[in-house]
């Protein structure tokens, strides 16, 4: 795989220096607002103000920070991180991979008689706010339909490695197309019709079909990417292996020792690398109905 040198995606938000915090909880203006509210029931307008006025004081004094009562939800001072060079290279590499996806769908879409609105890609580290609640880096990538954006904390191809011994650039480029075929999932709607099915006893089986589809998905991008990305038999062996790697059955049998196929999500490594090869084979959205055969099927 070849990616130095191509085009990198706008639609990538640096949020690895930030603080997780945020002010919208019991600190930062919120806090300050709710203590005058009390002093304002207990001790009315002249009790507001002694309160003002002691702020003032201490504000002046150098014993409260005035940031940490109107703005800031983070306790002590801001906090910045280093960026070593392979991070630095990681984030430069998903922003180039974020942009073929940009390229591919957008294509493709045109194809088919729709618009493709591009997914904004959020790089953060340990934790994150999202709309579809905290994100943390142990949940892996992700993608959330309530705001379109894909979430990657970057130290998770170290895990992909280590952990799955999925090595490899193309590994790491396949998970990122993977939540984006979410992201494409969202666009044409089937997203919301599995969210309908949550509750239902079944409702595992429908989230395996999205799981599949989305695989099916990275495998459309990497037949349209064989080109810009200068792809071989090499690159396309290293998904594979990761979709393999992250397989239901595989995962379960690593972690617990044993195998509950009723439990699975995503599907099994063998069900994950074949729809990923059926998309790399056809290269058209159209033919990765995952949801019209029979589960026993998949």
């Amino acid at each position: 795989m070849e990616w130095k040198g191509n085009r990198e995606s706008d639609n990538v938000d640096d949020a690895r220096g930030r603080t997780s915090g945020g002010g919208g909880g019991i600190g930062g203006s919120g806090a300050a607002i709710s203590l005058l509210s009390f002093i304002g029931r207990t001790f009315g307008i002249k009790g507001i103000i002694a309160g003002i006025v002691v702020a003032f004081i201490l504000v002046q004094c150098h014993i409260i920070d005035l940031s940490t009562l109107l703005g800031g939800g983070s306790i002590g001072p801001a906090q910045t991180t280093q960026v070593s060079k392979e991070d630095e290279e990681r984030f430069h590499f998903v922003k180039v991979v974020l942009a073929s996806t940009e390229d591919v769908w957008t294509k493709e879409f045109a194809r088919i008689g729709k618009k493709y609105e591009q997914p904004k890609l959020q790089v953060y580290r340990g934790r994150t706010q999202t709309a579809c609640g905290t994100g943390e880096a142990a949940m892996g990538p992700f993608y959330c339909p309530g705001d379109r954006d894909v979430y990657i904390d970057l130290s998770f191809y170290d895990e992909l490695e280590q952990t799955f011994h999925s090595p490899g650039d193309f590994a790491q480029a396949y998970v990122v197309a993977h939540e984006v075929g979410h992201h494409v999932q969202n666009l044409l709607g089937i997203s919301d019709k599995v969210a309908a099915m949550r509750g239902r006893p079944d409702y595992n089986e429908y989230s395996v079909r999205l799981e599949l589809q989305a695989d099916y998905l990275a495998g459309v991008w990497a037949n349209h990417s064989q080109q810009t990305l200068k792809l071989d038999r090499s690159d396309i062996e290293e998904a594979m292996r990761a979709a393999n790697a992250i397989g239901d059955d595989a995962i379960q049998k690593k972690m617990q020792g044993r195998v509950v196929p009723h439990s699975f999500t995503h599907g099994t490594s063998e069900q994950r690398t074949r729809w990923f090869q059926k998309g790399l084979l056809s290269g058209k959205i159209e033919d990765g109905d995952t949801f019209s055969m029979p589960y026993k099927d998949l």
